[in-house]
C-alpha cells in the first residue's frame, strides 16, 4: 500500500503544503491537495511557512494560526513567545550540524532541528488528519502507509538535504530502517514533471503559445520561490522520461529579496530608531505588516499600505505623520495609509530581477536548442516578474506560466513518488572525490606528503576524482570501486569526501585551494586474516537526489550500507586508511 499511496511536502521559504494520491500503482495519478485560510477568509493553495512556540519552546500553533495569534500579541507579551518566518533560508549556503541555531522574531536563539521538526510534525498530522476527513472519516491512516516526498531546492547542499531527513526522521514522517520511505524530490525537478503533464491550456502565456511535449523538447525552468531561484534545464525523452541538460543553479534572489527591499524603505521613510524601536516593542504588528506587503508582490500599480497604529502613534510622538514623507521620493500619506508609486515599487524588484536574468543568460550561452522558459512557484505570480522575465527573453523564447505556479510543485512532487526514474539522468554539480594514499612517487608526489609505515611510502592527501562536474549521471547508475588497506591490521575505514568546482587536470591534494570537505562515512572490517591484501569496495550513486554509498568487504562478502554523514565535517578529523588499485 505504501508504495502507491503518496503524501508530498513542499516545504516552502514563504508558504508550504501538501498533496496526496490514492490511487493503486497501475493508474494514472491525479494529485489532490489541501486548501488553507478558511479562519482568514482566504483559500490557497499552501499556508505560510511561519511557527510559533511558547515561552517554554513548545511549539503552539503553523501557518495562517500561527500568524494570527502572534500579530494580535502586543509588546512583552510578543516578546516571550518563538515566532519564526522565512526560516528554511537558514540552511542556504552553510554549514549545518544538528546543533546549528537560528533566531526568533524576539531575539532568541533555538535549535534549528527543533523547529524544522515541529513544522514537518505539524504538516504530517496535519496531512493524515485530513485525507481521513476526505476519505469519509472511516479509514485511520498512519504515517507508515504512505510514501512520504519532501521538497528541496535543487541548489541545496547536501548537508542540508541530509538536515531536511534527519528533521523528518525526528518528526515521525519515516522511521529508522525505513528511510526508503522518504523521498527528496529537487523543486524545480518536481515543477517540470508536472509542467510536462499538463495540457496546452493549461498554461498562461502572452501570445496564446502551447507547449511541445514530444521528444527532442528542450526547456528550462525557474523555479521562483521566496527564498532561493532554482532552475533546471531539461530535454524531453522518448517515453516521456526527462534528461538534465545543465547542472542545477540559482541564487537567493526570491521573493524575500523583494519583500526586505519594501522594509528598507518603510525604515528609510521612518528613520532607523524609529523602526527600531516600532519593531522592538511591537514585533507581531510589524510582522503583520511586512506580511501585507508581501502580498503586494503580485500587482504592477501604486500601492497603499494601511499604517499600523502603534507604528502612527510613535511617529507621531516625534512630528506629524505627513512630514516623514516630505523628502521621501515614491510614497505619500494618504489618510491612514502609506502610499507608494508603482515606480518605487518596480525599483524594490531590480536586484531581484537582475540575479534571475544574469543566471539564466549564463545557461542561455551554452550549446543548446531551448524552446521553453516555464515560470512556476509562488513569486512566479508576479506581474511584474513575468512582464521582465518576457521583455529579455520574449522574442527568442517562448515564455510560459502554469495556470496556478504555486501547486506546480507539489503535484509535480506526487508524481516523482511514484516514479523517480521520470528525471533519467542529472548532470553532476561539482567534481567529487575522497582522500586517498598513493605509493610514494618523489617525482610526482609533494615531498611534504610523504608518510612511511611498516608497508612502505605513501604520498597521503591524493584527491580521487569519483565523478567529474557536468558529468551526466543516469538516477539508477552506481559507480563501483576498489580500495584496500595501507596498513594490515587496520580494523576501520575511513573515506573522507570531498568536492571542488576546479577544473582537474593534474593531481591535486585534498587541503588545496578550492577543494571543499563534505563529509565522511566509516566501515568496520574486524577480520584482518588477508591484511593488506583485502579488498573494499565502494559503491556510489550519483544521479539520484540524494548521494547514497554501499560498502562491501570483498573477503567476507558482507555488506554494509553506509550513510554519507555531510552535517558532522566541523565536527571529526579524518584520517586516510585506504589506497586504490
Amino acid at each position: 500500500m505504501a508504495d502507491s499511496y503518496i503524501i508530498a511536502i513542499d516545504f516552502g521559504t514563504a508558504y508550504s503544503g501538501f498533496a496526496f494520491s490514492l490511487t493503486e500503482r497501475e493508474a494514472e495519478i491525479d494529485p489532490r491537495l489541501k486548501y488553507w485560510g478558511q479562519q482568514v477568509s482566504l483559500r490557497t493553495p499552501k499556508t505560510p511557512t511561519c511557527i510559533l512556540f511558547d515561552e517554554h519552546e513548545e511549539f503552539l500553533s503553523f501557518g495562517y494560526e500561527a500568524q494570527s495569534v502572534y500579530f494580535r500579541l502586543r509588546g512583552e507579551e510578543a516578546r516571550k513567545k518563538f515566532f519564526f518566518e522565512f526560516f528554511k533560508m537558514s540552511l542556504y549556503g552553510r554549514e549545518l550540524n544538528s546543533d546549528v541555531t537560528i533566531e526568533a522574531a524576539n531575539g532568541k536563539l533555538v535549535k534549528a532541528l527543533k523547529v524544522f521538526t515541529e513544522a514537518l510534525r505539524y504538516l504530517k498530522e496535519d496531512a493524515l488528519k485530513f485525507i481521513s476527513e476526505t476519505t469519509g472519516g472511516s479509514l485511520k491512516f498512519t504515517a507508515s502507509d504512505f510514501t512520504w516526498v519532501l521538497t528541496v531546492p535543487a541548489i541545496w547542499d547536501p548537508s542540508a538535504k541530509q538536515f531536511m531527513r534527519e528533521a523528518a526522521t525526528q518528526a515521525g514522517i519515516v522511521i529508522k530502517g525505513k528511510e526508503d520511505r522518504l523521498t527528496i524530490a529537487l523543486e524545480p525537478e518536481a515543477a517540470s514533471v508536472w509542467c510536462k503533464k499538463l495540457p496546452a491550456d493549461g498554461f498562461q502565456t502572452e501570445n496564446q503559445v502551447t507547449f511541445d511535449q514530444t521528444s527532442g523538447t528542450q526547456y528550462i525552468v525557474v523555479d521562483c520561490g521566496g527564498g532561493t531561484i532554482d532552475i533546471t534545464v531539461h530535454e524531453v525523452l522518448d517515453r516521456g522520461a526527462l534528461k538534465e541538460l545543465h547542472k542545477a543553479s540559482g541564487n537567493d534572489f526570491g521573493g524575500q529579496t523583494v519583500d526586505r527591499k519594501f522594509k528598507e524603505f518603510l525604515k528609510e521613510i521612518f528613520g532607523d530608531s524609529l523602526w527600531d524601536k516600532y519593531e522592538r516593542e511591537h514585533p507581531g504588528e510589524m510582522q503583520k505588516m511586512i506580511h501585507q506587503v508581501s502580498v503586494l508582490k503580485e500587482t504592477d500599480d501604486d500601492v497603499e499600505i494601511s499604517c499600523p497604529y502603534n507604528l502612527g502613534e510613535i511617529a507621531n510622538e516625534k512630528q506629524e505623520i505627513e512630514k516623514f514623507f516630505e523628502s521621501v521620493r515614491g510614497a505619500s500619506w494618504n489618510q491612514g495609509s502609506i502610499k507608494i508609486s508603482k515606480e518605487k515599487v518596480r525599483s524594490f524588484f531590480a536586484e531581484s530581477l537582475n540575479g534571475i536574468t544574469k543566471i539564466l543568460r549564463e545557461i542561455l550561452k551554452k550549446d543548446l536548442r531551448i524552446e521553453y522558459i516555464l515560470l512556476v512557484g509562488g513569486y512566479a505570480n508576479s506581474k511584474i516578474l513575468h512582464q521582465h522575465i518576457n521583455s529579455q527573453f520574449g522574442d527568442q523564447f517562448k515564455v510560459l506560466r502554469p495556470s496556478h505556479p504555486q501547486e506546480a510543485i507539489m503535484k509535480g512532487a506526487v508524481m516523482f513518488g511514484r516514479n523517480p526514474a521520470v528525471v533519467a539522468s542529472r548532470i553532476s554539480t561539482y567534481t567529487y572525490g575522497v582522500s586517498l594514499f598513493q605509493r610514494f612517487d618523489e617525482s610526482n608526489h609533494r615531498a611534504d606528503k610523504k608518510f612511511t609505515n611498516t608497508e612502505g611510502e605513501w604520498c597521503n592527501d591524493i584527491f580521487c576524482v569519483l565523478v567529474k562536474e557536468d558529468e551526466e549521471v543516469a538516477w539508477d547508475q552506481t559507480k563501483e570501486y576498489i580500495f584496500t588497506p595501507i596498513e594490515s591490521d587496520l580494523t576501520q575505514f575511513t573515506f573522507a569526501f570531498y568536492r571542488t568546482q576546479r577544473k582537474i587536470k593534474k593531481l591535486i591534494y585534498v587541503d588545496e585551494w578550492g577543494i571543499e570537505k563534505i563529509g565522511s562515512i566509516v566501515l568496520e572490517s574486524p577480520d584482518t586474516t588477508h591484511g593488506t591484501d583485502r579488498q573494499l569496495q565502494l559503491e556510489i550513486k550519483f544521479g539520484a537526489t540524494e548521494m547514497t554509498a554501499t560498502a562491501t568487504d570483498k573477503d567476507s562478502g558482507s555488506t554494509v550500507k553506509i550513510e554519507l554523514d555531510f552535517m558532522a565535517k566541523s565536527e571529526r578529523s579524518f584520517r586516510n586508511s585506504v589506497w586504490q588499485q
